[in-house]
């Protein structure tokens, strides 16, 4: 295999949350449909207290969020209301404009809990970045798994490894959650043009070459690595179709400036669908 290109990310806190963010990148604007991939990190809440991102908008994608442990409560301005567990997809199409509230649910908030998952933007096509919102939710029984020789595999979203998800993305799009037992290969199918894994915890390789933990590596267009599990390992592999230039400021994705300047001076002037019953949110960084 080629040399590998590592993306180290960068650390971020957002309202208390730790977390690190591979994508975007000064080299790697994207991958795929893929612009922005946040692991948000094992994170203890005590009694009393939560992750609680307020209301704050977004246009030109769709957001995916995808838990290990923890529950959130995913509230947005199409009135949708919904618990998201483990294993569940929360996505959400932003669209011409949505705007959404995150945050520990209120049942938790009297107790102890972890949180630990990945949020990924992925850029709407062209053609589609001014369509209507939406939401849907897909609890993690209605993921398809493959599950042989030490090797588990969940379609998240996409098509790929012989499985294809509900999820519906508007690209060729594979986003998987990989599963490995010590010893155990899987070979990387050269079936979308961009691809990368993102070793979230344990001891792996791939082609032989130590794939350092938390950070992202990209693999070459058209090869098909060996993935090598030297210990248990959890990764996650997304890909697809490269989606063309898009530009990224603050919540907001788009192919153009003029998309992204609207959208700042209507959020800035209150002129935004809002959640229901929320009255709190995020300005405008200056």
């Amino acid at each position: 295999m080629s040399e590998l290109q590592l993306i180290r990310p960068r650390a971020e806190d957002i309202s208390g949350q730790p977390i690190l963010r591979p994508l975007p990148s000064a080299r790697f604007r994207s991958i795929g449909p893929f612009v922005f991939f946040d692991h948000m990190l094992e994170q203890a809440y005590p009694a009393g207290s939560g992750m609680n991102i307020a209301q704050h908008p977004h246009i030109g994608l769709s957001t995916l969020t995808y838990l290990f442990e923890g529950q959130l409560q995913h509230k947005d301005s199409l009135g949708s209301d919904q618990l998201v567990e483990p294993g569940d997809v929360s996505w959400m199409t932003a669209g011409d404009a949505v705007a959404h509230v995150e945050r520990t649910p209120q049942a938790q908030l009297g107790q102890n809990k972890r949180l630990h998952g990945l949020q990924v933007w992925l850029a709407l096509p062209e053609a589609e970045e001014r369509c209507a919102p939406s939401y849907s939710h897909h609890p993690a029984a209605t993921l398809p798994c493959s599950d042989a020789l030490g090797v588990r595999i969940t379609l998240i979203a996409g098509k790929g490894l012989c499985l294809e998800s509900p999820v519906a993305v508007r690209s060729p799009t594979l986003y998987a959650e990989l599963r490995l037992a010590a010893g155990a290969n899987l070979v990387i199918p050269a079936e979308h043009s961009e691809r990368a894994l993102y070793l979230i915890d344990g001891d792996a390789e791939l082609d032989g070459e130590a794939l350092p933990a938390r950070a992202m590596a990209v693999i070459p267009a058209g090869e098909t690595p060996l993935l090598g599990a030297c210990g248990e390992c959890h990764l996650a592999l997304i890909g697809g179709e490269p989606i063309g230039p898009r530009r990224m400021n603050w919540n907001f994705v788009a192919s153009s400036a003029e998309l992204i300047d609207q959208a700042r001076q209507r959020w800035a002037a209150g002129d935004w669908p809002q959640v229901p019953g929320e009255t709190a949110r995020i300005e405008l960084p200056r």
